[in-house]
């Protein structure tokens, strides 16, 4: 048996935060931050996933045991997000129907594991949002072999802290500092904002080079190098 710890349940995220998160994209967040993002072998189970942010409640689970797992399910709280460290282990899913139906009926805003998941048809039919690596039919077991509960994880190659904002989409999760949590938004609206116009521009049939000015920064430095060689030639030949 390995060590027990359960940490407190963390502050709910504030509403309007949540509801700023979940007007935006995770790709949007990606050209603003280069940290907290979680690896690409994490993805949605349901590849048209829109975006959902909570405030992160952490589990990690042994390989082979969900014990744990299913006492978290019983203090879980509308909007939280699951995070599940599953402490290395890529065979073992501790997530299929009846997890994700809990889940559901719970009220979270969406799982992340670090580890497969099974039953996709019955978590895609419950509307559970849920972010992992890949299925298995391998699944966990009631074994009571501990683990933790809201403190410290790894998931996807990144640091979760109880009480962080995770924002997942179809692209993948995006994890935030609850302290910086509130600030991303607006930047990415704005973003966003800029790219739908590119999107109709496109459409008028202007080009991507021209929009974004690449062409000219392009033509500048081909010019610049030609004077440069031009002026080498004539040193030569002086």
């Amino acid at each position: 048996m390995t060590e027990l710890r359960i940490g407190s349940m963390p502050e709910p995220a504030p509403r309007e935060v949540v509801a700023a998160l979940e007007k935006i994209e995770t790709a949007s967040v990606g050209h603003l931050r280069h940290t907290g993002f979680m690896s690409t072998g994490i993805q949605a189970a349901a590849p048209d996933q829109k975006a959902r942010a909570g405030v992160a409640v952490t589990l990690a689970l042994p390989a082979m045991c969900s014990t744990l797992l299913h006492y978290a399910l019983s203090h879980l709280r509308p909007g939280d997000m699951l995070v599940i460290d599953r402490l290395g282990d890529t065979r073992h899913a501790c997530l299929g129907g009846a997890v994700a139906r809990a889940a559901r009926l719970a009220g979270v805003a969406g799982v992340v594991i670090d580890g497969p998941c099974t039953d996709v048809a019955e978590i895609l039919a419950e509307g559970l949002p849920v972010w992992c690596r890949g299925v298995s039919s391998v699944t966990t077991r009631q074994l009571d072999l501990g683990g933790t509960f809201n403190r410290p994880v790894s998931c996807g190659g990144v640091p979760v802290l109880p009480g962080d904002l995770v924002l997942g989409d179809a692209s993948g999760v995006v994890v935030l500092p609850a302290d910086e949590a509130a600030e991303i938004a607006a930047p990415c609206i704005a973003r966003e904002g800029r790219v739908a116009r590119t999107m109709q521009r496109l459409l008028d049939g202007e080009k991507l080079g021209d929009i974004t000015r690449a062409v000219e920064k392009i033509n500048a430095r081909l010019t610049a190098t030609s004077k440069d060689r031009e002026g080498k030639e004539e040193g030569k030949t002086s």
